[in-house]
């Protein structure tokens, strides 16, 4: 994660923090390996676990975490 952020479009407030959001989660599942998933997915769930469940963001946490999960039952 050594890249910088990239530049938010022009948008609402709201839409800019969810598109900031949605890069932090997308990198942060990307970089995830067997040692760092349990962090990634606590680190992650914390950021949206008393939102809805349509959220656009909590979506995407509850995919990454079922790779989370595929990843650390691989053998």
């Amino acid at each position: 994660m050594d890249e910088p952020l990239p530049k938010l479009p022009a948008a609402t407030p709201a839409a800019q923090v969810e598109a900031l959001e949605l890069v932090l989660v997308e990198r942060l599942c990307a970089s995830a390996d067997r040692t760092t998933a349990r962090e990634v997915a606590d680190r992650t769930w914390e950021l949206v676990h008393d939102r809805p469940d349509d959220d656009p963001v909590k979506r995407r946490v509850v995919e990454c975490h079922q790779a989370l999960v595929e990843l650390l039952t691989e053998e």
